[in-house]
């Protein structure tokens, strides 16, 4: 444990709106604060620079396993992000234009204030272009914008799964088979809202069976959960349905854990969790990764406190 206390500044959406029993950035503030740290909370749009330092309008936050009354907050104060010792990162994506700015304005304090994880790597690292770094690791993937490959990579696989490139939590990601004429709609959809190319990988029927969520600290694996979709469900996300199961690691798992570890590691990127189905990679989530609340209750554990003690290793 860190022999002094640190100032701890969350940057996260709105807490009010938080279901404390599953939200992994509640969990390490809770243990923060359980070490005698002193918590501070701001959401994105109160981060400001002025001629090169960079500020939030923050407030001093206590927390408490409450439902309906987790957390006390503060008079507003106007702190520089070089005066406090840690920043969490910790709003959800999309990683849009607003979320990679805010990567470079922690950038100017990290790491003389440390930020976790550290923004530059958050920014060089997409959840989904960040795992095809790993050759081998991956099922099948295309990442398009041209109808004509997204089709041709369908006729080679037959059932496919088409999500946004820069979405996360399940939203935006469907199943396609072979035939199904709404490809053409989708993708058209797809070019509507965004720029981006979609990425679209061989769907994998073992997700049936589950998709693992397994938890990185410092390159290292300390927890997993199995997520099964609900019945009708092409996604195994918990919001949408999918129901958390105890899961052990297998060894083809530890393996890709060996492989994407040490790069982990050497980036800063210190809180990360990887998605697993089957024998295939098919995230890498370093925004803001969640599922240990889940893996606590089924292993006993505390994982926010392996997380804090790689932090405080920092200090």
């Amino acid at each position: 444990m860190c022999a002094s206390k640190l100032s701890v500044a969350i940057q996260m959406d709105p807490i009010q709106h938080i279901d404390i029993n599953a939200d992994s950035t509640f969990a390490l503030g809770l243990e923060a604060q359980s070490r005698g740290h002193k918590l501070f909370y701001y959401e994105p749009h109160d981060l400001s620079m002025r001629d090169g330092r960079v500020y939030a309008q923050m407030r001093p936050l206590t927390l408490r396993r409450e439902v309906g009354h987790h957390s006390t907050l503060g008079s507003l104060e106007k702190i520089y992000l070089e005066d406090v010792d840690v920043v969490l990162m910790r709003q959800d994506p999309p990683f849009d234009m607003s979320y990679i700015t805010a990567t470079h304005l922690l950038e100017t304090v990290h790491p003389k204030t440390l930020v976790v994880n550290n923004p530059a790597e958050v920014r060089n690292a997409p959840e989904k272009l960040f795992a095809v770094r790993f050759k081998g690791l991956l099922p099948p993937t295309l990442i398009s914008r041209d109808p004509g490959e997204i089709r041709a990579f369908r006729k080679e696989f037959g059932d496919i799964i088409v999500k946004p490139l820069f979405g996360n939590g399940g939203m935006g990601v469907f199943r396609i088979r072979d035939g199904d004429e709404n490809l053409a709609s989708l993708l058209e959809m797809f070019g509507q809202m965004n720029r981006e190319p979609v990425i679209v990988q061989k769907y994998l029927p073992q997700v049936r069976q589950g998709d693992k969520r397994i938890i990185l600290v410092d390159g290292k694996p300390v927890g997993a959960i199995n997520r099964v979709p609900a019945e009708g469900e092409a996604r195994s996300n918990m919001h949408v349905g999918g129901r958390p199961e105890k899961w052990m690691l297998t060894k083809r798992e530890r393996e890709i854990c060996d492989i994407i570890g040490p790069e982990l590691k050497a980036r800063g990127l210190i809180f990360v969790g990887i998605d697993v189905i089957g024998d295939y990679l098919t995230e890498i989530n370093v925004t803001s990764p969640t599922g240990i609340q889940e893996i606590d209750r089924f292993d006993s554990a505390n994982l926010a406190g392996l997380v804090w003690d790689a932090i405080e290793a920092r200090r």
